[in-house]
C-alpha cells in the first residue's frame, strides 16, 4: 500500500503549470510510458453565466460544439474520421466551468488533435446541429429527468431548492421554457463572449513531448482576447428549520434527498476532516458506510444511502465522482435511494437520526481508525488514469491547491486526529435546519404525516432481530418539527418547466 501511495504522489509530482500569452495557464502531465494522450480544455464559464431567461445556454452551447460540425467538416464526417481511431470528444458543463475532453492513442495523435482543436476553435454552429441538440436537451428535461431518473431529479431539485435566487438555482440544462427560447444567435454570442483566450485553461496528459504542448498552446492562443464579467459566489439564504418540497409523481417508490450549504472547500484541513466523517457516514456505493448498514443492510429498505460534501453528478451510474465540477459553494447532502412508499418517512427519520448521532457524539476512536485505514487505499481509485489525474489537476487550479488535492488528502489522512474530525462535524453540519425533497405519490398524505409528526411504524416481510425491532420504535417516533407553511407540493410535470 505504501508503494502504491508513493507512486501516486510521484506521478502527481510530475505535473507542471506553464503560462503563455496573457498568462494563459496550461497544465501538463507528461507520462513517458502512457501510449495515449489526454486533453481537457476548461473554459471558466458555466450555467451561472446563463443570462436571465436563457437558462441552459452554456450547456446548449457546449453540446452544439462537441456534437456538431466544424467549419471544415460536418458532424457526420467528424464521426466517420474518429471511428477508426476509437475516440470521441466530450463536453461537460457545471455551474462555473465548461470542459471539453478527449483521449487518443499516440499513433493517431496528429489526426485526432486536428479534429479536436477544429471542433472547439472553429465551430460551424449550423441550424441542423442546433435543432438536433436543443431537441435532445428538451427531451431530457421533459422525459428522462422527470420520469426515469428519480435519484437525479431529487438531487437537482434539492440544489434548486437550496440555491433559490442565486446563479446556482437552475440546473445546467435550464428550464423547458428558457431552453426553448434560445436561438442560434444566442449560442454564437455566448461562444464569442466566453470562449476567450483569457478564460481558458489547457490540460494535456500522457505520452506527448514539449514540441506538441507548445503547438497546442500556440493554437489556443489564437482565441480572441477578453474576459467575461466575474460572477460572485452564491450566497443562499440561511435555512431556519426544516423546509420540504414534495414532487408528486406516480412512482413505484420514493426518492429522498436533503441537505444544506456548507462553507468548506478542498484544500483546507476541515474539508478533509469532514470528508473522513462523511465517508464513514455514507461513502457512495460502499457497503462500508454507516447509513448503508442501518437502512439497507439491517432493514433491506433500498439499494443504498449515501452522504456528500461535494457535488456528485450522475451518481446513479458512477462509482466515483467525475473531476471538473468545481464549485465556490458546496452543500452537505444525504441521498436516500428509492424506498417503498410505506417506508419513506421511517427511512427519512432514520437518516436524520444518524446524522444527529454523529454530530452530537462524534466518531469513536475505533470508527476513526477504521475509516482512515479504508480511505488510505480507497482514495487511490478516484483518479487511476492519466485523464482523471489531469482533470483533478485542473480542479487544483480552480481551488488553488499547490500540492494537489489527492496528495493533500493522503497527507491529511496521516495528520488528522479524531478530535479534528469531530470538531469539523460540529462546526459545519446540523440536523435541524435543512431542505428536503421527496419524490413520491400521494403528496397530501405525506405532508399531513410530516406536519403532524405522526409515528411512522414499519413492518417487514421477514423476521428481524429483537434489537432492530426495539430500535425501530425510537426511529418511528423520532421528532420532526416541520411547519405546514414550510411544505410545498409540486407536480412532476411542473419541475424545471420555467
Amino acid at each position: 500500500m505504501r508503494l502504491r501511495i508513493a507512486a501516486f504522489i510521484l506521478l502527481v509530482a510530475t505535473l507542471s503549470v506553464v503560462y503563455g500569452k496573457g498568462d494563459q495557464p496550461t497544465v501538463l502531465l507528461p507520462v513517458a510510458d502512457d501510449p495515449s494522450v489526454s486533453f481537457r480544455i476548461m473554459f471558466k464559464a458555466g450555467s451561472q453565466n446563463d443570462p436571465p431567461g436563457k437558462e441552459g445556454l452554456a450547456a446548449l452551447t457546449a453540446t452544439v460544439i462537441a456534437q456538431g460540425s466544424s467549419k471544415h467538416h460536418s458532424y457526420e464526417e467528424i464521426l466517420e474520421l474518429m471511428y477508426p481511431m476509437a475516440t470521441s470528444i466530450s463536453d461537460q458543463v457545471d455551474k462555473e466551468v465548461t470542459v471539453f475532453s478527449g483521449r487518443t492513442h499516440v499513433d493517431n495523435l496528429d489526426g485526432y488533435y486536428g479534429l479536436f482543436k477544429e471542433v472547439i476553435l472553429e465551430p460551424a454552429f449550423t441550424e441542423e446541429d442546433f435543432t438536433r441538440v436543443q431537441n435532445d436537451m428538451l427531451n431530457y428535461l421533459r422525459t428522462s429527468l422527470r420520469y426515469s431518473q428519480d435519484e437525479e431529479l431529487g438531487k437537482e431539485a434539492l440544489y434548486e431548492f437550496i440555491f433559490v435566487g442565486t446563479p446556482y438555482e437552475h440546473n445546467e440544462e435550464g428550464y423547458v421554457v428558457s431552453l426553448s427560447s434560445i436561438t442560434l444567435d444566442d449560442i454564437r454570442a455566448f461562444y464569442r463572449d466566453n470562449y476567450t483566450h483569457d478564460n481558458v485553461v489547457i490540460g494535456i496528459g500522457g505520452g506527448f513531448d514539449e514540441k506538441f504542448s507548445q503547438m497546442v498552446r500556440a493554437d489556443f492562443a489564437k482565441l480572441p482576447e477578453g474576459r467575461p464579467a466575474m460572477v460572485s459566489a452564491p450566497t443562499p439564504d440561511p435555512i431556519q428549520g426544516m423546509h420540504v418540497k414534495i414532487i408528486e409523481k406516480d412512482a413505484g417508490s420514493t426518492a429522498i434527498s436533503f441537505g444544506f450549504p456548507i462553507d468548506v472547500k478542498r484544500g483546507s484541513k476541515d474539508f478533509y476532516a469532514l470528508a473522513m466523517a462523511t465517508s464513514w457516514l455514507g461513502e457512495h456505493r460502499s457497503q462500508f458506510s454507516h447509513l448503508f448498514d442501518v437502512i439497507r443492510e439491517k432493514r433491506g429498505l433500498n439499494y443504498g444511502d449515501y452522504a456528500y460534501i461535494e457535488h456528485f453528478p450522475g451518481g446513479h451510474r458512477r462509482q466515483f465522482p467525475p473531476p471538473n465540477v468545481p464549485r465556490s459553494q458546496q452543500i452537505f447532502q444525504i441521498w436516500i435511494r428509492p424506498v417503498p412508499h410505506e417506508a419513506k418517512v421511517f427511512a427519512f427519520r432514520a437518516a436524520v437520526r444518524e446524522l444527529e448521532a454523529i454530530i452530537e457524539n462524534g466518531m469513536s476512536q475505533a470508527e476513526f481508525d477504521l475509516t482512515r485505514k479504508f480511505l488510505k487505499g480507497y482514495i487511490l481509485h478516484y483518479a487511476p488514469t492519466t485523464s482523471l489525474k489531469l482533470g483533478y489537476a485542473l480542479d487544483d487550479q480552480f481551488y488553488k491547491i499547490a500540492d494537489g488535492h489527492w496528495s493533500t488528502y493522503a497527507k491529511m489522512l496521516g495528520e488528522l486526529t479524531r478530535e479534528d474530525v469531530n470538531a469539523a462535524l460540529k462546526k459545519y453540519l446540523n440536523y435541524k435546519n435543512m431542505k428536503i425533497v421527496f419524490i413520491t405519490e400521494d403528496a397530501e398524505s405525506l405532508k399531513a404525516i410530516l406536519v403532524g409528526n405522526d409515528p411512522s411504524p414499519i413492518t417487514y416481510e421477514s423476521e428481524k432481530p429483537a434489537e432492530i425491532l426495539e430500535e425501530d420504535k425510537y426511529i418511528s417516533t423520532y421528532p420532526l418539527d416541520i411547519k405546514s407553511e414550510n411544505v410545498t407540493i409540486v407536480k412532476v410535470e411542473e419541475v424545471f418547466e420555467g
